[in-house]
């Protein structure tokens, strides 16, 4: 039994601070609320430049015109600029090494003219114009990136080996070809191996895409990352856990990741033209006034504040927008690529449909009631631990069962019992063959005839040995998945397409019921990746939505990976550029029509700015726009396009 020191230990707090928990009013004093200090204590820290750069300003400012002291104000503003400016000087230098050309030259060359120039002010405002954007951007991915913590948790670390009589916890590294491991109840299969007790019930969707548990034999084969869906089993280790299906998925996923190219941000689209026009007109309007005041000016009044600070503003509001939603994206790329999308390609197990086995349809034999049929397999699969019998239960609701006395479970083949004086039994059809005596050919006949899809699975039921009905499981379509399509070609989706590793038959029924043209079945990870590739190149902008580890790969390889965090697996979370913590695919539209007005709002703004900014530029050309003047004009700038940005639906 376990001790007093294995309890959790419950502490009660007094809601309110000044009461001291025993119901009266207390004597203690009021306690003012920390935590909104605490919060920004650990911005400041977490970002310092911004904070850095805004106390610079506020304490010159009171220097220079409270206290009418400029030359205390100025030393200030340079000490700011100096221990402000360098980080972000050199980490464009960094950038141009590496042959990354962003938005922030001007910026950097602004920051490095205005020490020189002895224009700390103006270089100061620059200073918390860029900090500032960047800073925003990073705590937008930074709380996107806890959300998702969680979710990326599913890869086995531990294996259940026998040691002689013994059961002990080893590393899964540890286990090699050969071993005896114990696999229990909900367990994820560490290695693939080979079925080592008399039978096993195995959820494989996640890495092969067949929606449906299986009941296997003795001998039988297994993947690692598949799932125990039924009581414990032996597994006999075949190979180890380096070279198993998952980590070869694992190894796809990597691959595809360091293969996938670095997408260009808005911004810096924008500054690849716009730069090299700022340096140029800014050095012919020195020589020209044979002042490089005026440079600087113009350097000033070109900073691109929409692109330093709007648009990680629009992004910003985006990813927050969608994941008010439940769609949360690792990057501003993410999102801006989901609003360029031209191509969503879907996974169909727990994608599409739920992932979750239902009855489809009951066929009975002779002149046998369907609802009979059910209140019979329901009463019995009541005693059952196969995971099909949840799916029999949900469509016996409301239905009034019968006691059951003598219950038998055949482990991942059936049940059976005696209900109202008959002997009942349902379940696989090896099982009531051999019950029967007989072949049931010409109730399988039946089955086919009553237009089930082939492949899926049937349970049967016998009455004191006479075959009186069977049930037939689906997984069936997510309620949103109808009309997705039409949205998403509304959004100006070109190209729609199921890859499934299920079989052909099953993938064209979904494809159907969900209006998705074209249809890719029976792949294997490998040949996911490389049909993704294909559209890709074909279309542009691509965005896979998928939950299973087998999709893994295809996420991390297309423009976009969306996976399904609700019930995904957590390799394919950490694979994907977005994952929906709702179990609804709808939400892809949802996401795809933000990045598409995030990408709109964003481009308002630039345009606005990059416009304002070749106006001011010409006028400073002349010498007529100070560069601490046009430090003030470029932060009135910032209001107007912050304000539009903030306007991202």
């Amino acid at each position: 039994m376990r001790g007093d020191e294995g309890r959790p230990r419950v502490v009660v707090v007094p809601t309110d601070p000044r009461s001291d928990g025993s119901g009266g009013e207390g004597d203690l004093p009021a306690v003012p609320d920390l935590s909104a200090a605490r919060r920004w204590g650990r911005w400041a820290v977490r970002y310092p430049l911004p904070f850095l750069a805004l106390a610079g300003l506020i304490v010159g400012a009171y220097l220079s015109f409270g206290l009418h002291r400029p030359q205390p104000a100025a030393y200030v503003w340079l000490g700011t600029l100096v221990v402000g400016g360098s980080p972000l000087v050199f980490a464009t230098a960094r950038r141009l090494w590496h042959r990354q050309f962003a938005s922030d030259v001007i910026a950097t060359l602004a920051i490095l003219a205005a020490i020189g120039l002895d224009q700390a002010f103006a270089g100061v405002i620059i200073v918390l114009m860029q900090s500032g954007g960047e800073a925003i951007e990073d705590y937008a991915f930074h709380r996107a990136s806890a959300s998702l913590e969680r979710l990326t948790r599913r890869a086995p670390r531990w294996a259940y080996r026998y040691d002689g009589d013994e059961v002990t916890r080893v590393p899964v590294d540890a286990v090699a070809p050969g071993d005896r491991l114990a696999v229990r109840a909900g367990d994820i299969l560490p290695v693939d191996g080979t079925i080592a007790s008399a039978t096993a019930v195995v959820d494989d969707s996640a890495v092969t895409g067949e929606p449906l548990p299986k009941t296997l034999r003795s001998g039988a084969s297994v993947l690692s990352g598949s799932a125990n869906v039924g009581p414990p089993f032996d597994l006999l280790a075949v190979r180890p856990s380096r070279e198993s299906q998952y980590s070869r998925i694992v190894e796809l996923v990597r691959t595809a990741q360091t293969r996938k190219p670095n997408i260009q941000r808005l911004a810096d689209r924008y500054a690849v033209w716009f730069t090299p026009t700022t340096v140029v007109l800014a050095a012919i309007a020195s020589l020209a006034t044979h002042s490089p005041l005026t440079g600087l000016a113009v350097l000033v009044v070109a900073t691109p504040c929409p692109l330093i600070l709007a648009t990680p503003i629009a992004v910003v509001r985006a990813i927050n927008r969608a994941s008010d939603r439940g769609v949360v994206a690792k990057s501003g790329s993410a999102m801006e690529e989901l609003g360029r999308a031209k191509a969503v390609l879907f996974d169909k197990t727990g994608t599409l449909t739920s992932g979750q086995p239902e009855v489809d349809r009951v066929v009975p034999f002779g002149p046998n009631d369907p609802a009979e049929v059910v209140r019979l397999a329901a009463a019995l699969e009541r005693y059952s631990s196969h995971p099909l019998s949840a799916a029999i239960a949900r469509c016996a609701q409301g239905i009034r069962l019968p006691a059951v006395a003598n219950v038998h479970e055949f482990p991942g083949a059936g049940v059976a019992g005696t209900i109202e004086g008959r002997r009942v039994v349902v379940g696989s059809r090896t099982l009531c063959v051999s019950v029967a005596g007989r072949t049931l050919d010409a109730e399988r006949e039946a089955v086919q005839r009553s237009g089930a899809v082939s492949g899926r699975l049937v349970s049967y039921l016998l009455v004191d040995g006479s075959p009186a009905g069977a049930l037939l499981f689906a997984d069936p379509l997510r309620p949103e998945v109808v009309g997705l399509a039409g949205r998403l070609t509304a959004l100006g989706v070109q190209h729609l397409g199921l890859l499934t590793g299920d079989s052909r038959e099953n993938a064209e029924d979904v494809a159907r019921q969900a209006g998705i043209p074209n249809v890719d079945a029976e792949l294997l990870p490998e040949a996911k990746v490389e049909r993704v590739g294909e559209v890709r190149r074909r279309f542009g902008s691509t965005v896979m939505v998928g939950d299973g580890i087998n999709d893994a790969a295809a996420l991390a390889s297309a423009s976009v990976g969306v996976a399904m965090g609700a019930h995904g697996s957590g390799i394919s979370a950490e694979a994907a550029d977005v994952v929906l913590l709702v179990d609804d695919v709808g939400r892809v539209a949802d996401g795809i029509s933000l990045g598409q007005g995030m990408l709109r709002i964003a481009r308002q703004g630039i345009l606005f700015g990059l416009g304002t900014s070749l106006v001011l530029m010409g006028i400073a050309s002349f010498g007529f726009i100070a560069p601490a003047v046009g430090a003030v004009i470029q932060e009135v700038l910032d209001v107007v396009v912050i304000f539009n940005a903030l306007r991202v639906r």
